[in-house]
């Protein structure tokens, strides 16, 4: 195959022939390298049997019939190309506004606003232009006298105010007139008057190169109210109004954007610095633009080609932080057009449909959906906030019992849409602003005595006579403040949630409508029982059950991972980083969930800590049909509360045959004849995903996906996951997923990782059965004590498992487990787009890889092994070594026999012993990394080798990891450093810092000194001296060992020396939170960077990173706070101890991550910014 070039790299993809004992050939023949700025990202056409079928890669390019439809318009960002991809984009902000209290309209209101957006600049961010902001924005209400004088010049006499609508859309020159006038057209449709438009003026002096390029043609309408109509209804007409323009005059070629729409604000925004914003819009220069609130708001982005649309503030909200549930709340906003009924729209709430318009930010899906909810039901502002941000509210022993029973209301009604953020609301006469539930965003507030609030994401911003400020405080985690400009008060948390609470009889829906597992119970004690699962033979139970290997359970699996479980109630810990193939690699037929990879959180949103911030972590969880979200009711919590995801076989078998109150549940069975093969396999996914939608148009409540029947009479079972995936989204896509709870029997599912990727893909609960009946077994053969019960069996269990998910969920800063389920916050390595189009849509998958038909085959050769006739052997259960090698098994990079060979070269200095070790680590990287895959172009002509730098040269690139004394000993840490210093090259202290008198006093030959200082945080031993004396400062971010997780050194390893270089006491153990240096989003990042710079000029300044799906954007966002080099750690490394959760299952091969962020910078002109390594 052609290599594929660019102007950057040129790169070959990997066709070498895979001996099939070692590498699994049909995995290979399916894994895609997708290197290439540009690629086409669609797979659906892969053609089986080719690693790249170039014509599929290519045909986009070449397709003169989709040439218009390709074409990229000036105002539109860079589409999906190479490993860059526009949803992963992240942005952090200021935030705050001005409101007087009383409602009194000056434009001092706006003046104080400028002043409060201008000393906001350092929170946001410029382009690569250094002259074009990443937006900046101001919400305001209606400043009637200037637009009254402006429509006049026209000779248009404009209506009183609250007569007429108004707003800005952006459109371009070519197709406004046309777009314009199908908007005036809709709006007569609806009944409603277009009374003019107005070209809004602006000084596009005042803005940067880039934002010129992508300037909108900036129009104002004015949409007058009908006679006879009141305000509410106006107000909905309105919103219709904007709704479906938006969504039928939006077109391919044609730039039409709605700022906003509305009878009592109006949005300035666009593609500015805070400062420009004022300068543009000449509009507020103007002394008669009188207003009673502002809203102002600044964006940092994370790439350089953010747009005009994407600026805030947006119609109802400007935000501060991140959504990081975002997938599955708009997947399951989608799945809620199924239940949704409006009594204000009747049936034309369908031409509303989709509630989240597409390509929106997390704060666009938001704005959207609170600005829905408010409209489409008797909600008001504040409540529809309460009911998308709650409080902690769970473990809160100390909240009144009605705003506790509201909250739970509101569970029943909505996940939360969970993830840090300071999100500021208003519709004109609310204004207010609220907290996540762990208080990750700052947020000040005064009120002074000319009766006027300011809020603000952080102090400084608005100058005030002490003497003059009557309030002075801070929102706290969960709590929101609200000011009624129509009654004039200022209302306090308290006082407004208790009104909201009390509003309706929460605690008697409840205490009428709630199902505990409990009640189920009771009512079903004198049922008659379900017949008990057949015992299998004595020779068949424990390690013996043939469904341990049909299902890809190993000795490792029993003893490593599931023993702990049952005995401890926890995970097992591991360390020393994960040196095993990637799923796709595997010679051993990985089950399916190995092809996920958990994301996490680094850089642009904290990851939380799940031990010490416990209070705010919750797996409780309802179940079952959602009601009506428009109309609050009795109805919406007739659901099961389940205390966490995990139930036991009693329990499964109890809601397999419940009938309480009414409920049903249908049972699909994921086993199929063995003898239908693979098309036997495929049927039995698209059957349940048919029996799924029937049966939720049939009335039942809970559907349980089952594979119990696995083995019985020659019945093999489809992946669990697999078939969960494609009902999941079935059922959302024909609208019936809020119809029915989905419940999981599998004997697949073990691990921590397993039930996260089952509860991510749509799974409500879940039923390890296998797991339960082998600890059974065990206790039955004295591995675990013989005095433990079912029930305790149980209990360890769901333990175990609820600890592991909240680690897993902290990483990514998601505290509830109602918001992560249906988030699918995975990236798929190494499977086809076929199959994650049908089973998991809309999760990345970059690389492409195996098909549904290959999953089948392997899942069919399993049964084989398990259940034909075949060796004994075959009986046994397997140990290919996944975890610790073995020989025979699977392959891991670093191998007994590499490392022996390295030792006798290293003392011995053996050339021979030198070779074989360079042969057996480059083969075992060709098993194990996807950097193996690839082979050097070979029919360039070749360079002399007087043009190559010597290797003298070269080695001065080099660096040692960033490994801490204690995680190695001080002799070997000072070492590297002695050898690194002679060759000219650099070691890293890492976070464990480094004494002072390693770097002070050092004889040249002899330095101990590090170049590279790694800073962990102030109590880790960083001093001014240990700044001042370092070549590179190192800003760790995240851990490629355990990305999004924090670390301890247990007081037992503090030793005298350790402790005095951490300036601490010998003994006390040390924390390193998940959230590094207290960094809680990008501007943090961008201050210490400038605080570092400020403490050593010369030194450069790095940022260590760990590759994930995104990691490109993040890395873009390092290089705009001004880092000058970036560091991408891959998964696989780390000497750090963590549950083996997080070391198997988080974080991408360093070689995606650098792949990623290199097309990404350059994408964003900002490679020539930063250096970047590994």
């Amino acid at each position: 195959m052609a290599p594929i070039t660019t102007d950057n790299y040129e790169l070959e993809c990997a066709t070498a022939t895979v001996d099939n004992n070692t590498i699994n050939n049909e995995h290979f023949e399916h894994f895609v390298e997708r290197v290439e700025e540009g690629v086409e990202r669609d797979f659906e056409e892969e053609e089986s049997g080719n690693a790249v079928n170039e014509s599929h890669l290519l045909s986009a390019e070449h397709d003169d019939d989709n040439e218009e439809k390709d074409k990229q318009m000036p105002w539109e960002a860079p589409r999906a190309q190479g490993l860059y991809d526009p949803q992963n984009e992240h942005e952090a902000c200021g935030v705050g506004f001005i409101v007087n209290i009383d409602g009194k309209r000056s434009h001092k209101i706006l003046r104080d606003a400028q002043t409060l957006s201008e000393r906001m600049n350092h929170r946001g961010a410029c382009a690569c232009d250094n002259d074009t902001g990443d937006g900046a924005g101001v919400l305001a209400s209606i400043p009637h006298g200037l637009y009254a004088k402006a429509l006049a010049a026209q000779g248009v006499t404009l209506p009183e105010l609250g007569h007429y609508a108004t707003g800005i859309f952006y459109l371009d020159n070519a197709t406004h007139a046309a777009a314009e006038s199908e908007f005036d057209e809709l709006a007569k449709s609806l009944g409603l008057e277009v009374i003019g438009w107005r070209t809004v003026p602006a000084n596009q002096n005042a803005i940067g190169t880039v934002a010129l390029k992508s300037e909108p043609l900036s129009r104002q309408v004015f949409v007058g109210r009908a006679a006879g109509t009141d305000e509410k209804d106006f107000q909905r007409q309105v919103f219709v109004l904007r709704k479906r323009a938006s969504h039928e005059l939006a077109r391919q070629g044609r730039r039409f954007y709605i700022c906003s729409l509305s009878d009592r604000t109006v949005v300035y925004k666009g593609l500015f610095t805070s400062d420009q914003l004022w300068d543009y819009y000449t509009d507020l220069q103007n002394p008669e633009f009188e207003t009673y609130l502002a809203l102002v708001h600044t964006r940092f982005s994370t790439n350089t080609f953010p747009s005009w649309e994407r600026a805030h503030p947006l119609r109802v909200l400007a935000h501060n932080g991140e959504i990081n549930t975002l997938r599955g709340n708009v997947n399951l906003m989608k799945a809620r057009e199924g239940v949704m009924q409006s009594e204000l729209f009747g049936e034309d709430l369908k031409k509303l449909y989709p509630v989240v318009e597409p390509n929106l930010s997390d704060s666009g899906s938001f704005d959207c959906v609170l600005e829905f909810i408010t409209m489409a039901s008797d909600r008001t502002l504040p409540e529809s906030v309460m009911t998308m941000v709650p409080e902690a509210w769970q473990n809160d022993k100390t909240m009144p019992q009605e705003k506790r029973d509201f909250y739970q209301w509101a569970a029943c009604v909505m996940e939360p849409w969970d993830g840090p953020a300071l999100i500021s609301f208003t519709d004109g006469r609310y204004i207010g602003a609220v907290l996540d539930r762990n208080g990750l965003r700052p947020s000040r507030f005064y009120i002074t005595k000319e009766n006027v609030l300011v809020m603000a994401s952080e102090v400084g911003v608005y100058d005030v006579d002490p003497s003059q400020v009557t309030l002075k405080s801070r929102l706290k985690p969960g709590r929101m403040l609200l000011v009624d400009t129509k009654e004039k008060k200022f209302i306090q948390d308290i006082e407004l949630k208790s009104k909201i609470a009390k509003s309706r009889p929460h605690s008697d829906w409840l205490q009428q409508k709630m199902i505990t597992l409990d009640e189920i119970r009771n009512a079903n004690v004198l049922n008659t029982p379900a017949e008990d699962v057949p015992q299998l033979p004595a020779s068949q139970r424990g390690i013996f059950d043939p469904r341990l290997s049909l299902f890809g359970y190993t000795t490792e699996t029993v003893s490593m991972l599931l023993i702990p479980m049952f005995k401890n109630k926890k995970e097992a810990l591991g360390s020393m980083g994960n040196d095993a193939p990637l799923a796709c690699l595997s010679a051993f037929q990985p089950v399916v969930y190995e092809y996920f990879k958990q994301l996490f959180a680094q850089v642009t949103n904290p990851p939380i800590d799940p031990f010490r911030e416990k209070v705010v972590m919750s797996m409780q969880c309802p179940v079952g049909p959602e009601a009506n979200l428009l109309q609050p009711s009795a109805q919406q919590v007739h659901r099961i509360w389940l205390p966490n995801p995990i139930l036991s076989i009693p329990d499964t078998n109890l809601l397999k045959r419940n009938t309480h109150r009414g409920w049903k549940t249908k049972v699909l069975d994921l086993t199929f004849q063995y003898s239908e093969g693979v098309s036997g396999y495929i049927e039995c996914i698209d059957r349940i995903c048919r029996e799924g939608v029937a049966a939720a148009n049939a009335g039942y409540q809970l559907l349980v996906v089952s594979d119990r029947r696995v083995g019985s009479g020659g019945r093999a079972a489809v992946s669990a996951l697999l078939a969960l995936g494609a009902l999941h989204h079935h059922l959302i896509e024909t609208l019936q997923r809020m119809k029915v709870g989905i419940i999981v029997e599998t004997a697949e599912a073990r691990e921590v990782h397993h039930v996260c990727v089952l509860l991510g893909y749509g799974a409500d609960a879940i039923c390890p059965y296998l797991a339960f009946e082998l600890a059974q077994a065990l206790r039955d053969d004295g591995v675990i004590d013989s005095d433990v019960t079912n029930k305790q069996i149980y209990a360890a269990y769901a333990q175990a498992i609820d600890t592991g998910i909240a680690k897993v969920m902290a990483k990514m800063g998601i505290s509830t487990l109602q918001s992560y389920k249906s988030a699918q916050i995975f990236e798929a390595v190494g499977l086809g787009g076929e199959l994650i189009n049908k089973c998991f849509r809309g999760t990345q998958s970059r690389i492409g890889g195996v098909t549904l038909e290959i999953l089948a085959k392997e899942g069919l050769e399993r049964f084989q092994l398990s259940y034909g006739k075949v060796s004994p052997d075959t009986r046994i259960l397997r140990n290919p070594g996944q975890y610790h090698w073995r020989h025979g098994g699977e392959a891991h990079i670093n191998e007994p026999s590499s490392i022996g060979s390295l030792q006798e070269a290293a003392v011995n200095k053996n050339l021979n012993a030198f070779e074989a070790f360079k042969k057996t680590t480059l083969d075992s990287v060709k098993k194990c990394a996807l950097r193996g895959q690839l082979e050097f172009v070979t029919d360039r002509q070749k360079i002399d080798l007087s043009e190559v730098e010597p290797a003298s040269e070269i080695v001065k690139r080099f660096a040692t990891g960033a490994m801490s004394f204690g995680s190695i000993s001080l002799e070997a840490h000072q070492t590297l450093a002695i050898t690194m210093n002679r060759i000219g090259g650099k070691s890293n202290t890492g976070e464990g810092g480094e004494d002072s008198d390693r770097y002070l006093n050092q004889v040249p030959e002899h330095s101990r000194r590090s170049a590279i200082k790694q800073v962990a945080s102030g109590r880790f031993g960083v001093t001014a001296s240990y700044l001042a004396n370092a070549d590179d400062l190192q800003i760790k971010m995240a851990q490629g060992a355990k990305p999004g997780e924090g670390g301890e050194l247990p007081g037992y390893k503090v030793t005298k020396d350790i402790a005095k270089t951490r300036k601490s006491v010998p003994g006390v153990g040390l924390i390193s939170p998940p959230p590094h240096h207290d960094i809680y989003s990008i501007e943090d990042l961008a201050e210490l960077i400038y605080d570092l710079k400020c403490s050593n000029p010369n030194a450069r300044i790095s940022v260590k990173l760990v590759s994930e799906v995104g990691v490109g954007v993040v890395a873009s966002g390092v290089a705009k706070g001004k880092a000058e080099h970036i560091v991408i750690s891959g998964h696989d490394g780390g000497t750090g101890a963590s549950s083996w959760t997080g070391i198997k299952s988080a974080g991408l091969p360093w070689e995606l991550g650098i792949a990623e962020t290199h097309q990404v910078l350059v994408l964003n002109n900002l490679r020539s910014s930063a250096w970047l390594s590994r």
